[in-house]
């Protein structure tokens, strides 16, 4: 769990840090798009940290839980955030690299529905 929180507090730095450098570094030097783009990395990868502290944190999930939502959504947050990142930072071309920022998508609605399970199915057991 606390390799988990670890990694989690790691991405949330980094999403202070990217998002102070694209408002104050990046306005006059991408399109309105682009910035756009690169302000939507940031912001789920920020959201996705927040949902990290919650499974990390969460009681009613096991160890197993915490540790199968947990890897779903940082994966899913370094290929989405990590490939918009690398497009508009590093101007990695985006036809090498076009099928990471869904494949991260896809993770994290997994990691979603992973969770919506794990509820269901407590809600089921109490019942």
């Amino acid at each position: 769990m606390y390799k988990n929180l670890t990694i989690t507090s790691v991405l949330g730095v980094i999403a202070v840090i990217l998002g102070a450098f694209g408002a104050h570094s990046l306005k006059g030097k991408l399109s309105a798009e682009a910035l756009q783009s690169f302000e939507t990395a940031v912001r789920y990868q920020f959201l996705h940290v927040l949902v990290l502290l919650f499974v990390n944190t969460f009681k009613e999930f096991n160890i197993k839980q915490k540790n199968s939502i947990s890897l779903l959504l940082i994966l899913g947050i370094l290929l989405f955030s990590g490939s918009i990142y690398a497009i508009y930072l590093f101007e990695v071309p985006v036809k090498s690299i076009w099928f990471i920022t869904p494949l991260g998508g896809v993770l994290l609605i997994i990691a979603w529905v992973l969770m919506t399970f794990q509820f269901v199915k407590k809600a089921l057991k109490s019942e």
